[in-house]
């Protein structure tokens, strides 16, 4: 049976040619598709794997004697930024010849020199030297490894030092040996973001996995009713249900492992444009862009197996009775029943889910798995409905061809397109939150603030720094043409004396009166007064932007006043206009500050980012289904010309159109995948929209996702549609005279 099965698959004619054709084309784009889905997540997982150097924690020299005996080394780690970059940098100094060498370098560097990634060479090579090099002392030794990056884009640095040097920098630390915990773990996709990564991965696994099963089983039950009478003839003549069983398992595991092997192949071709793309904000490295072995051999046995599985289920009338194909009835129309559980799950996000202005979990998730059945549940009968106005509304004869088909199996129509409404539904949901949540951060006190630069220097065990260094750091601030700055003193009594219950929390914070003046946001001194205490420092280092507005103002006509007569410098706020010296003054203070000076802006887009990254990725799976869907219409239309040649070619000799019975094909294919976008989009704005009121962010009151959604999502419509296009050709040759003649 399996050689005439191979034999019935192979040599059965054209006919049997083109529907193997189209079933390698879909399972390979689908295959194609999941491949490279699962390169992006093995590369995400061996980042975070890799082993977090910058995370190495020993002992801080401040309170004890540096051990000039020990051999160890000291290190002082900490970020820095320029042009919106990160920068991660680590001074070293060895304290004895067994000294930690971090991944990727042989030895560490020695005083007055150092090592940078690739990318910050470049960097350092292009940008003017009083910018940037100009923060890391001495002479270039080398590049820095693979094996300490993230990627291919990473900005590291690690600068040599003797230990008396790393020692008076902040934050540093004697070690003994490098970290080995993984990145994930305490790296900097630590906690939320790696949750975050991971949940949108899980997303897009559940976005994909869902087209792509319809897609293979669309291209194995391709055109199914043929075959069913073939088979059925096959039992009158004394076939078992075993047999049948097994020349249909062959006829789909054939069809289904060469697209399996087509779409690893086209998989090898695009993974170069596979490795480029920036799942968490940057490259990964292009060999760590691949499936393991045992994926390969998950995906080239798992899609026969459930090729199998489909074309079984597709014979199951034939198993009843041979002649149970002759005997088929009308399947009944899906009810209006159907739309509840969608109504319900919508009608729960705008109400019982969020109490008191916060989400409940619990009837959160109920909600969404609500509005995702409620999706699959409600797309028949919409399609039926949807068919039915069109055909009311519209007396063209294509129009009414494609509608009266769609009306009475609107079922088997919303199939093809049905793995699209879970992808886009949560890529809406996403797409429509994270420009709201941006934009709610973007404008720091009224975009008063987004250009201003702080930097505290503060940190534990000191207030500031000492009255003379801060009156020289400020000298050298104000000698730039066009710098206005605003220091803020520490009050350390203040700041040790603890919180009084029947009044506001101490305010250990001064800011001279003239020098407010220039930062009128951050509020007003009383008359008379000269200096002002208030929590000035707070807002600078606050890494929600949302805070400083719940902070502002700091100062009014209640202010006590007070001196800054006696106080160490605990931070500056600084404003330019010009870029460069925006960038010169960073390099300045890096070396006051144990935190990278950054400007709320920069702040707001560090925070803002992560939310970007599970845009794109969100995008990017809407994008892919799309495409998967695509691929599944055009199998569908392929299988059902195949199975429609006889009709067509009557209609075609009775005198109709060759451009009717395309636009009866376009129709029947249009028509669902709009509804199904249309249908999951506004239950994703359905569901963003009372989140984002929720969350009573200021100057977000739409959901609206920015021109890359609509761009991908209308985009990816147009090309699904053009796709679609590409099976008129196989309709002028199936349906032309020649083809009146059946057997």
């Amino acid at each position: 049976m399996i050689r005439l099965g191979l034999r019935l698959s192979l040599s059965s004619g054209r006919e049997a040619v083109a529907r193997l054709a189209l079933v390698v084309v879909g399972v390979a784009a689908g295959v194609a598709v999941l491949l490279s889905t699962l390169s992006l997540f093995n590369a995400f997982q061996a980042t975070n794997g890799r082993p977090c150097w910058e995370c190495t924690t020993g002992s801080a020299p401040s309170g004890w004697a540096l051990d000039t005996t020990a051999d160890g080394a000291l290190w002082s780690y900490r970020e820095d930024f320029y042009a919106g970059r990160t920068i991660k940098r680590l001074d070293a100094a060895a304290l004895g010849t067994r000294a930690p060498v971090i991944p990727g370098l042989s030895r560490m560097p020695g005083p007055g020199r150092y090592y940078a990634s690739p990318a910050l060479a470049g960097l350092l090579d292009s940008a003017p030297r009083e910018e940037l090099a100009a923060r890391f002392p001495g002479t270039r030794a080398g590049l820095i490894g693979d094996a300490a990056l993230s990627g291919p884009d990473e900005l590291v640095v690690v600068v040599g030092r003797t230990p008396d040097e790393v020692a008076a920098l902040p934050g540093a630390r004697q070690v003994d040996a490098v970290s080995t915990v993984p990145t994930a773990s305490t790296g900097p996709a630590a906690g939320a973001d790696a949750d975050v990564y991971r949940f949108a991965f899980g997303v897009a696994a559940v976005g994909l996995i869902v087209p792509l099963l319809v897609l293979v089983g669309t291209a194995t039950r391709l055109a199914a009713a043929r075959r069913e009478s073939r088979f059925a003839a096959i039992r009158l003549v004394g076939a078992t249900t075993r047999q049948i069983n097994v020349l249909a398992t062959v006829d789909a595991a054939l069809g289904a492992l060469a697209g399996a092997l087509t779409g690893l192949a086209i998989f090898q071709l695009v993974r170069p444009a596979v490795a480029g793309v920036r799942v968490t904000g940057a490259r990964f490295f292009p060999g760590l862009v691949a499936p393991h072995a045992w994926q390969y051999a998950a995906v080239l046995a798992g899609v026969p197996v459930v090729a199998a599985g489909a074309a079984l289920w597709s014979l199951r009338r034939v198993r009843i009775s041979p002649l149970g194909v002759a005997r088929k009835t009308t399947a009944s129309p899906p009810r209006a029943w159907r739309v509840i559980p969608l109504l319900a799950g919508l009608g729960m996000f705008a109400g019982p889910v969020y109490r008191n202005g916060k989400p409940d979990e619990l009837l959160a998730v109920v909600a969404l798995a609500l509005i995702m059945v409620g999706l699959m549940l409600a797309g028949p009968w919409l399609t039926m409905v949807a068919a039915r106005l069109a055909a009311r509304l519209t007396r063209g004869g294509a129009t009414l061809l494609a509608t009266r088909r769609l009306a009475a199996d609107p079922k088997t129509a919303f199939r093809s397109v049905s793995g699209l409404v879970l992808a886009v539904f949560i890529g809406t949901t996403i797409a429509a939150l994270v420009p709201a949540v941006v934009a709610g951060q973007q404008k720091v006190a009224g975009g008063t603030l987004n250009d201003v630069l702080g930097a505290r220097f503060e940190r534990p065990g000191v207030s500031g720094l000492s009255q003379r260094a801060g009156t020289e750091l400020l000298a050298r601030l104000r000698a730039h043409p066009g710098v206005e700055v605003l220091p803020i003193y520490g009050r350390v009594d203040a700041e040790k004396a603890p919180p009084r219950p029947d009044g506001p929390p101490p305010r250990p914070y001064v800011v001279e009166c003239a020098g407010l003046a220039l930062f009128p946001v951050l509020g007003r001194c009383p008359e008379g007064t000269r200096a002002v205490a208030g929590n000035f420092a707070r807002i600078i280092g606050a890494d929600n932007p949302l805070t400083v507005d719940r902070l502002l103002p700091l100062a009014g006509p209640d202010s006590p006043a007070a001196s800054t007569d006696g106080l160490d410098l605990a931070a500056v706020m600084i404003t330019t206009s010009d870029t460069g010296t925006l960038e010169r003054l960073r390099t300045l203070l890096a070396g006051y500050t144990v935190e990278a000076p950054m400007t709320f802006a920069e702040v707001a887009e560090v925070r803002a980012d992560l939310y970007t990254r599970a845009e794109n990725i969100a995008l990017a799976m809407v994008g892919l289904t799309l495409v998967a869907g695509a691929c599944g219409l055009v199998v569908a239309a392929g299988g059902g010309l195949v199975e429609r040649r006889q009709p067509f070619t009557l209609l075609r000799l009775a005198g109709t159109p060759t451009r009717t019975l395309a636009a009866v094909v376009l129709l029947e294919s249009a028509l669902p995948l709009v509804l199904a976008a249309v249908l999951a989009a506004a239950a994703g704005f359905g569901v963003a929209e009372p989140l984002i009121d929720a969350l009573r962010m200021k100057g977000t009151s739409l959901a609206m996702p920015g021109p890359v959604y609509f761009a991908s999502l209308g985009g990816g419509l147009a090309a699904s549609l053009l796709v679609i296009l590409t099976t008129l050709p196989l309709l002028r040759r199936m349906t032309t005279p020649d083809n009146a003649r059946f057997e």
